[in-house]
């Protein structure tokens, strides 16, 4: 029983090993110019089927199919804006982790600003009416009575 329980957790440690193994990019350019161009260029992209990785992390087919893309961009001598601006144009600005400042993603970047400056108001107003709760409540607590 115990052998076989250490072989399932084996199995189970390996397999997740292995998945890992298959998220690692091996892909070697020229240069070591062109190579870290394409490590920042692959760290910048987001996968498409993956949402939370960026095409260097991401094993699926598309992501290799755009770290691919990339690669045969730096090698036709294309420069990193170019690069982006092909990406931005095939699939929009949601391929970038950082997308620019437009009228289309400025919710990206003023929700969160929002968002907190709501919750300051919230905890401010909640903070307030407690404050003057107690400050109103003329009642004695006896500790020797039940509540």
């Amino acid at each position: 029983m115990k052998s076989a329980l250490r072989r399932i957790l084996a199995s189970i440690l390996f397999g997740a090993l292995a998945m890992q193994a298959l998220a690692i990019d091996i892909t070697v350019l020229p240069t070591d110019e062109l190579q870290q161009r394409y490590e920042g260029l692959t760290h910048e992209f987001r996968c498409m089927q993956c949402q939370n990785n960026s095409i260097a992390d991401s094993p699926v087919d598309l992501a290799a199919e755009l770290r691919r893309d990339v690669k045969e961009q730096l090698l036709s001598g294309k420069s990193d804006d170019e690069i982006r601006a092909s990406m931005v144009k095939r699939y929009g600005n949601v391929i970038l982790f950082r997308p620019p400042l437009s009228g289309s993603t400025a919710w990206v970047w003023i929700a969160p600003i929002v968002v907190l400056l709501g919750g300051l108001v919230v905890a401010f107003v909640v903070v307030r009416r407690r404050s003057a709760m107690v400050a109103g409540d003329d009642t004695s607590v006896d500790a020797d009575e039940p509540r």
